[in-house]
């Protein structure tokens, strides 16, 4: 894999800027041989036990300790946090760090407003193939993204728009709800660690759906809701993700509880923690049920801009950087759903 700049759009300011990939040497070393006979490396890089013992060495040893020095290579807003600065005293600390998220990530006040689930870097799609933004089977397969057996879901989601939202090492990584809802069902699906680097991402065929994940599928057509049919958030692992710690808070990071079925989650509330490395949320809608916001599809159809994306899959795609709990797109006119 020839190695090129990722570069994305800065939303608040419309800049192209260039990401620093963590860890792409090794990453791009594991995924250069053979799709279908995959090296010892790549095997080994993608398992349980190696993602562990990396985010270990990464995150928790002695030697990688020091705040300090991640804070100033990531660039981290430490005036954000809750905690005091000093007590961010391992990279660990700061990866799994609170923020004034009331004051610092405003919800927006529409009612129709989708939002993003993470601070993140986004890329929307489709899976109608009517549709611009048909991108089916680049990232992912519905059918075992969501597993195989969920045909309910399946049937749901089938011909729909997703967004793809991925966290670099450097982001706040709690997860928020992305819409109001009641949660309809929620499970876990067993799976490797494949990294989200881009370059990873072109290079393994559809590793979305072949990473661990918890999927949960909101109904949104409920009383308070946000009206915009069934949303299925999946949380993806990836190298270095040890864990996905489900705990949601209706009011700032108090009193966290479980995400089970019957749960109704609010808007822009905390809703889950991804515990070390880089990772991904996927949003699923269902068709005809939101219209994506015009910058971040202007931004993704963009030429000029160095994205691997692009470079990998023959088409302009590049991505938006942006906040959680920030516009993603609008609910559109209700139609029949699954509920």
């Amino acid at each position: 894999m020839r190695r090129t700049a990722h570069q994305y759009i800065e939303r608040e300011t419309g800049k192209i800027r260039t990401e620093r990939l963590f860890g792409d040497l090794l990453i791009r070393a594991a995924h250069s041989g053979d799709k279908e006979n995959p090296s010892l490396l790549f095997r080994s890089l993608i398992s349980a036990r190696a993602s562990k013992l990396l985010g270990l060495l990464t995150f928790d040893f002695p030697l990688n300790a020091g705040s300090v020095g991640f804070q100033r290579r990531w660039d981290i807003d430490l005036g954000e946090c809750v905690d005091d600065p000093k007590a961010l005293n391992t990279a660990r600390k700061l990866f799994e760090r609170k923020i004034r998220y009331w004051e610092c990530r405003p919800m927006p006040g529409d009612p129709a407003a989708v939002v993003s689930p993470a601070d993140s870097r986004v890329l929307v799609g489709s899976l109608n193939d009517a549709s611009a933004l048909f991108l089916k089977e680049k990232f992912f397969s519905l059918e075992e993204l969501l597993g195989r057996d969920k045909e309910k879901w399946i049937s749901a989601f089938k011909g729909g728009d997703f967004a793809i939202f991925r966290l670099t090492p450097d982001k706040y990584h709690y997860n928020h709800a992305p819409v109001s809802g009641v949660v309809s069902d929620i499970y876990e699906i067993p799976g490797g660690y494949h990294s989200c680097n881009p370059g990873a991402v072109i290079q393994t065929v559809q590793p979305y759906s072949k990473n661990k994940r918890v999927v949960t599928i909101i109904s949104t057509d409920v009383p308070d809701g946000s009206c915009v049919g069934l949303v299925a958030m999946i949380e993806i692992a990836a190298l270095m993700v040890g864990d996905i710690v489900q705990c949601y808070s209706s009011e700032k990071y108090e009193a966290p509880i479980p995400v089970v079925p019957g749960l109704f989650l609010r808007k822009g509330c905390p809703k889950s923690l991804f515990r070390p490395g880089s990772s991904t949320d996927v949003l699923l809608f269902q068709k005809g049920r939101i219209k994506f916001s015009e910058d971040i599809v202007r931004n993704m159809l963009r030429h000029g801009i160095q994205s691997r994306f692009s470079q990998g899959f023959g088409r302009p795609l590049a991505e938006t950087d942006l906040k959680v709990r920030s516009v993603i797109g609008q609910a559109t006119s209700p139609n029949n759903s699954v509920t």
